[in-house]
């Protein structure tokens, strides 16, 4: 019988907590690479989000349009929905009354607003003698602000930071004044705007030189 010279190492109580703590550190390590950012790009991951919302309001009309009961009514309706710039007005009449639209238009005026040619689609049925106004209002926001999922300071593949543009578009979120421009940019061709900011430097231009005309004579009076 040979006698081996190694002997296995007694085992402690200490040793088996040691392990422990060992797999469970790698564990945590493992689980934070696995939060690391994966965004190469300059574009951030979190963009603003236009949402839109119908609110209604049902009126009675007549051969003439709006009464003028149902008018103050209509109009109580805007004061209290504090119309701004952004929002869109529109009619759903099953009757297409040029009258009752003159009446809405009339009020709407009133907060800087103009009429939609054509109604959203909305719950309901307009019946014959009712009219349906419509207010559609956009807002912007930037959901999942701010972000920081990517817990671990580790960035093996130098990644943007999942939080990066957070605070720039909600910002701009917050800002704009119509949020449908978001979408789809502003529907004005630009020109008036050119027109007024060219018109001083036109004016500099077209004016004569002091020195066009001739000298005037002077000359002092002797007493």
């Amino acid at each position: 019988m040979k006698n081996s010279i190694f002997q296995s190492a007694p085992k402690t109580p200490g040793s088996k907590t040691a392990g422990i703590a060992i797999a469970l550190s790698i564990g945590l390590a493992l689980s934070g690479c696995g939060s690391m950012p994966t965004n190469r790009t300059l574009y951030s991951v979190n963009q603003p989000v236009v949402e839109r919302t119908n609110y209604t309001f049902d009126v009675s009309t007549g051969a003439g349009g709006l009464s003028y009961p149902e008018q103050r009514r209509l109009a109580g309706w805007f004061e209290a929905m504090d119309l701004r710039y952004g929002d869109r007005i529109s009619i759903d009449d099953p009757l297409t009354s040029s009258a009752t639209r003159a009446a809405v238009e009339t009020l709407a005026s009133r907060h800087g607003l103009l009429l939609s040619e054509t109604a959203p689609t909305t719950p309901g049925y307009v019946n014959a003698g009712m009219a349906r106004i419509v207010l559609t209002r956009s807002s912007a926001s930037v959901p999942n602000c701010p972000n920081w999922d990517a817990k671990s300071d580790v960035n093996l593949g130098n990644a943007t930071s999942t939080n990066f543009g957070c605070a720039t578009n909600g910002n701009l979120a917050a800002m704009i004044a119509n949020p449908e421009d978001l979408v789809r940019g502003a529907d004005a061709t630009g020109n008036t705007i050119i027109m007024s900011s060219t018109k001083a430097i036109k004016t500099y231009r077209d004016k004569a030189a002091t020195g066009a005309d001739d000298l005037k004579a002077s000359g002092s009076k002797e007493d």
